[in-house]
């Protein structure tokens, strides 16, 4: 069990740091934009990998939680290097995605599957869960990054300075994180998982998403230099 545990842990700073890096890759080369296409991809990501519970660091948790971090990274650097504005709309293409993928995933569920086929079933188990799932990550997205984008801006015009981005961008992050945790748990497993693992789920969820808040701290100095140096294209 421990050898498991380990390979989970393993595979977990292994996906956090593939995450940083796509980021900053579709950064690099599609400026603004190529943060805009990072949202739909983590929003939809995060939403299918939070139905499977893993071991981590000796806690049940649920994935998704880096790729979902992640938007926040997405949100703080376009709060940073274009203003709030900028922030929400992202924020915007995340709910139309979201909805959309929903509703399409659903649909699919519907078809008279092939005598061939053998995928339906397991359709069925991820993505029938999928409305629920929907509607709590949309409560918990809208509420914590629209905290986030006014946090984030909050702390900027107190803290304005470059060298302060960890305040601005960890003060924010950390709150808003901790809303989106009990939103989306308390409605998405709410009477699907037993109390006192609910409130594990809850717990560990926070406290990955917390390190993932203080490990994306210097991406954003990274995107806010390559911005002043006019490194990016937008």
């Amino acid at each position: 069990m421990k050898g498991k545990d380990l390979m989970n842990e393993s595979l977990w700073l292994v996906m956090l740091l593939v995450n940083f890096i796509a980021i900053m890759v579709s950064y690099r080369i599609w400026g603004k934009l190529g943060l805009y296409i990072w949202v739909p991809i983590a929003v939809i990501v995060a939403n299918i990998q939070v139905t499977k519970t893993v071991q981590l660091f000796g806690f049940e948790a649920t994935l998704g939680n880096i790729v979902y971090a992640t938007s926040f990274l997405v949100t703080d650097i376009l709060s940073e290097n274009y203003g709030k504005q900028e922030a929400k709309r992202a924020v915007g293409i995340g709910f139309f995605s979201l909805i959309l993928m929903t509703i399409v995933m659903n649909l699919a569920l519907f078809f008279v599957p092939a005598a061939s086929d053998f995928v339906q079933e397991s359709m069925t188990t991820i993505f029938s869960l999928m409305p629920r799932i929907a509607i709590a990550s949309l409560c918990a997205y809208g509420v914590s990054q629209m905290h986030d984008i006014w946090a984030y801006d909050f702390w900027k015009r107190r803290f304005p300075s470059t060298g302060k981005i960890w305040v601005r961008n960890n003060l924010s992050t950390m709150v808003s994180q901790l809303i989106d945790s009990l939103v989306f748990t308390l409605i998405a497993f709410y009477k699907v998982f037993p109390t006192p693992v609910l409130i594990e789920i809850v717990l560990t969820t926070y406290l990955l998403k917390w390190i993932v808040a203080i490990a994306d701290t210097p991406f954003i100095y990274i995107a806010r230099k390559w911005k002043e140096q006019q490194r990016i294209t937008d």
